[in-house]
């Protein structure tokens, strides 16, 4: 498909080539068969650039490999409330945590060298990718965190929270960044003349494009474009070079000529825009390999690709609680036992492992999705071949007190969303989570793995649960999470997000005056494997 696009732009006057671009945002997740990485949430748990950047190299060779130059990916939005249904790209509510994690963009785009001019756009060859910082600016910051909305905070507050990521982006040469479809104390970012020029490009000296989002300046209007002419004026003029136009583009064609034109718009803010965009597409080498390179095609999910996600989901894991007295840990788990109970919706369900941004915007649950494996399936394969591993998704308790297990694994969470459809005021698990918990860990001991994409309410079934452990959205390679339960690595994960009490406490981030969560930020325990 790219090479056919490819092949019609290269056949035009000036054969200049065209640049397409993936939401390739936890690994190449819409292609079938790619490894899928944990979702950023559950990576700023993991507070390891190094690895970070692992997961940046993979997933380039993964989008070479179709044939792809181009990812819109990092999301380094600073997430300061979970209600927010998009809280599951980014790292953390702490912007120093989601400030190391865009190392990722030198995994995607290569070194930038050692004497290259801060701001100007790096691509290290064909087997890298441009990258894309998103969503400038403010974008999770916004009341209540609903999606789209109005971020109120001040302007120190603005710089000091939701910018610091971006100035290491630019340093690490970020290619292009993203507008975000949010407002700033009232003031749609994408008509933000003062923060995309004047901050952006004139104060921060970023070189590379700035791109509109899906249908970005449409949305500077309520209801969206319900004048567009306005909207095109206001989106290039405030410094957008490059506009996400999903269907009727030669409309935005003719109105931005028209404008042109009638100087509206100067040629000027279009030389800007076309001079920004060439010079990515030169530094990619655009020019000189217009075309994918099928050499590549083996990258697509690969042994390592997918070690590389194992270890990224052991290091992303949680451990909240760890017995019901420390004296009596409950983890690790042991190998060997005559007979074992698997539980919950999410135990089975790869969909609901990877969430949101997998094949479908939204996710989707079941098995046919995309290729890996379960947590259920892991289980299996790490326990001994003696041990009997009854699968039962929501068992009532009769059938929990009627076999003698040994103990349970209940691994329940949140059904799939992305962007808006997961904004909740609520922040419930998906039912029939709580039944589960409550059936099982009612009647034997449990350990309960939530598989969500932020906190959730838990503080009412936390009496009845003996371990618990936040996996987020781990991806297709669950058996990292039975790598840890089961003791062959440790638990390492500390909470790169605040765990509330209630959801009436939010917004509730670290450093604020009434700050009483449920586990703090930074927490997480350890299992010291040799102490067993």
């Amino acid at each position: 498909m790219v090479n056919q696009m490819q092949k019609a732009a290269l056949s035009t006057r000036l054969g200049i080539p065209m640049i397409y671009g993936i939401d390739a945002v936890h690994g190449h997740n819409n292609v079938y068969n790619a490894t899928v990485f944990p979702h950023n949430v559950g990576l700023g748990v993991t507070r390891d650039p190094v690895l970070i950047k692992k997961i940046g190299e993979a997933t380039a060779l993964e989008v070479r490999a179709t044939g792809i130059p181009y990812v819109f990916a990092p999301c380094i939005a600073v997430c300061r409330d979970p209600r927010w249904g998009r809280c599951y790209e980014s790292y953390s509510e702490d912007p120093k945590i989601v400030k190391t994690m865009t190392e990722i963009i030198p995994g995607l785009q290569g070194d930038i060298p050692g004497n290259s001019i801060k701001g100007v756009p790096f691509v290290a060859g064909k087997n890298k990718v441009a990258a894309c910082a998103k969503h400038y600016l403010g974008d999770g910051g916004t009341n209540k965190g609903i999606n789209e909305n109005n971020t109120l905070i001040s302007y120190n507050g603005l710089l000091s929270i939701h910018m610091p990521a971006y100035y290491d982006s630019i340093i690490k040469g970020v290619s292009t960044v993203m507008i975000s479809y949010s407002s700033w104390n009232g003031m749609k970012m994408h008509a933000n003349k003062k923060l995309i020029t004047g901050y952006l490009k004139n104060k921060l000296h970023f070189k590379g494009f700035v791109i509109s989002d899906w249908q970005g300046i449409d949305r500077i209007t309520s209801p969206p474009h319900a004048n567009y002419s306005y909207s095109v004026q206001a989106g290039v003029s405030a410094g957008i070079d490059m506009i996400m136009v999903p269907f009727n583009y030669t409309e935005f064609i003719d109105e931005l000529t028209r404008q042109v034109k009638n100087n509206i718009i100067p040629i000027s803010r279009i030389d800007d825009a076309v001079a920004r965009i060439l010079r990515v597409k030169f530094v990619m080498g655009l020019f000189e390999n217009p075309y994918a390179d099928p050499s590549l095609a083996n990258q697509l999910g690969s042994k390592e690709h997918r070690e590389i996600a194992r270890e990224a989901v052991r290091k992303s894991l949680v451990l909240l609680k760890n017995g019901k007295s420390y004296k009596k840990p409950l983890l690790p788990l042991p190998k060997k036992s005559t007979k074992i109970l698997v539980a919950g919706s999410h135990a089975n369900n790869l969909g609901y492992q990877c969430g949101g941004w997998t094949i479908t915007w939204q996710g989707l649950g079941g098995n046919d999705l995309t290729s890996g494996t379960t947590i259920l399936d892991a289980v299996k394969q790490t326990v001994d071949p003696a041990t009997e591993v009854v699968f039962n998704e929501n068992p009532d308790k009769n059938f929990v007190k009627s076999y003698k297990f040994d103990y349970a694994i209940v691994v329940v969470g949140e059904h799939t969303y992305a962007e808006t459809f997961g904004d909740s005021l609520n922040l419930t698990m998906a039912d029939p989570g709580p039944s589960t918990i409550t059936n099982v860990c009612g009647a034997i001991r449990c350990v309960v793995v939530l598989v969500t994409g932020r906190p959730v309410v838990i503080k009412p079934y936390l009496p009845k649960i003996d371990a618990l452990v936040a996996a987020w959205l781990p991806g297709t390679e669950g058996q990292g999470v039975a790598d840890v339960l089961y003791g062959d690595y440790e638990f390492t994960g500390k909470l790169a997000r605040t765990w509330f009490k209630t959801v009436d406490q939010l917004p509730m981030n670290v450093g604020d005056k009434h700050y009483d969560p449920l586990f703090p930020f930074g927490y997480g325990l350890t299992t010291n494997i040799t102490k067993y």
